[in-house]
């Protein structure tokens, strides 16, 4: 089983004079050609680490398949301290391969597993209503964090440490604590070297957002039953390819490329539009992906580009209610990319009721399976009638495998429309002045001379606050 990606919707001979014509993409071909010498130079000199994960990650699996047996049985729930991909990638891996009521199931219709909890947010109601609902000396916390110094899961981390401790003493709240976190930097890796608490690694090379197939992603899914092995295979699959340099054979390639295309032509929003529940939240952690990755100021050269793509998050059929009209008639500003499956886990059947009403008659003896696929169907048509830029990645059905080859793809053709764009895809300057103006005006030591740049900013003018 494999993705698909169907980009007939993107091509001039579907939408006329907004689409793409072949010899527009063939007249790419040398930037293409130098984004993917590019990324080839950067992998074989160590510079993307992440693309190895499917590959070398055998003892980590099963060191990480070991330690979940061994604890399952100790806690009611696995509760994930972490923010940006180590929370979203998680939590995009648990909607997309258990139950969407997973939590809600009695522990023996979950295989046995804990019910997880992801707390990403200081919003102080997070964590308060959390500890209402679950038994805190009956969790495991996970604190994931490569550099120990993220303020928002080290706070978490803090206030939760001190409660344990109380509750249980230092030793008996150890065993509460696993870390995912570097093998050597950082204020978390001493932490928990001297506190005794359980270690995962996150390879030295691997950035955060990238870091889904490492212990960040693979721990939480392991403590909810999840083919951790399976998504790695299905990474593997992908990784393979994508070895190609026929960017036609290419479907991460080919996504980027097309991506990339759309920009030069306006295009700056890209709406995620997925047709299963399942899938639902990949489109917030290909938001963060996308974004983080793409939206910079300089090239590589140091010039000023200011580029881009806005990432927006829809679900379908629920979107085709509030968004969709505005995708169909709104500007030309948009490519959308559908997600759907060939085969969904469940099928449920309409009753035939109502048949002599004619606007609801035509549903019974249909199902939910045909509904959901043939409004899919409606989407494209009417986005592609509008002359709208449309394409679709298709699972043949939502496995641990496909899983993993999906978010590999992303990773992959966010990686090269980096290279396409001519800038650094793995870095992100503008989330480090939002983190170091917060450590200066919290007196973080070392930050003195931005806690100066802070106060002599331009005080707000009462007159326009209403």
């Amino acid at each position: 089983m494999k993705l698909r990606i169907d980009y007939n919707n993107m091509m001039r001979r579907m939408l006329g004079a907004e689409g793409f014509s072949t010899e527009e993409l063939d007249a790419l071909a040398p930037e293409v050609a130098r984004a993917a010498k590019a990324l080839k130079e950067k992998r074989k000199s160590g510079g993307m680490d992440w693309r190895d994960l499917p590959h070398n990650q055998a003892e980590v699996v099963k060191e990480i398949t070991e330690y979940a047996n061994e604890m399952k049985d100790e806690f009611d729930a696995f509760v994930v301290l972490g923010i940006g991909g180590s929370a979203l990638g998680p939590a995009a891996v648990q909607q997309a391969l258990n139950h969407p009521y997973y939590n809600e199931l009695p522990r023996e219709k979950r295989g046995g597993w804990p019910k997880l909890y992801i707390a990403d947010n200081v919003d102080p109601e997070r964590l308060t209503y959390l500890f209402e609902t679950v038994d805190i000396t009956k969790c495991l916390f996970n604190v994931i964090s490569k550099s120990g110094s993220t303020s928002e899961t080290m706070s978490q981390f803090m206030i939760i440490k001190e409660i344990l401790e109380e509750r249980l003493g230092k030793e008996g709240a150890g065993r509460h604590i696993v870390c995912t976190t570097d093998s050597a930097k950082g204020n978390l890796i001493t932490i928990a070297k001297a506190e005794g608490y359980k270690i995962f690694i996150i390879p030295s090379g691997v950035g955060g957002r990238f870091s889904e197939l490492t212990p960040v992603g693979l721990l939480p899914a392991a403590f909810c039953g999840i083919d951790i092995a399976g998504l790695l295979e299905g990474a593997a699959q992908m990784d393979a390819m994508c070895e190609t340099g026929d960017i036609k054979q290419n479907p991460a390639f080919m996504f980027a490329l097309l991506q990339y295309a759309g920009m030069k032509k306006g295009k700056n929003i890209t709406v995620m539009l997925p047709y299963a529940d399942s899938l639902k939240y990949i489109s917030d952690w290909f938001a963060q992906l996308w974004a983080e990755s793409l939206g910079k100021r300089y090239d590589v050269n140091g010039e000023e580009v200011n580029v881009g793509q806005t990432p927006v998050k829809a679900l379908g059929v629920t979107d085709q209610h509030s968004q969709v009209q505005l995708y169909v008639e709104g500007p030309y500003d948009k490519i959308v990319v559908f997600l759907g499956v060939d085969e969904y886990r469940e099928t449920i059947k309409i009753p035939k009721l109502y048949e002599d009403v004619p606007s609801l008659g035509f549903l019974g003896g249909v199902t939910h399976n045909d509904l959901i696929k043939t409004e899919q169907f409606a989407t494209e048509y009417a986005l592609t009638k509008s002359g709208r830029l449309n394409m679709t990645l298709t699972l043949p059905k939502v496995t641990a495998q496909t899983l993993g080859q999906l978010l590999y793809f992303f990773e992959v053709a966010t990686a090269f429309a980096g290279e396409l764009l001519n800038i650094d895809a793995f870095d992100q300057p503008g989330v480090e002045e939002g983190k170091n103006a917060t450590y200066a005006m919290f007196g973080r030591p070392g930050y003195a001379e931005k806690k100066k740049e802070l106060d002599s900013a331009q005080i707000k003018d009462d007159k326009y606050i209403i």
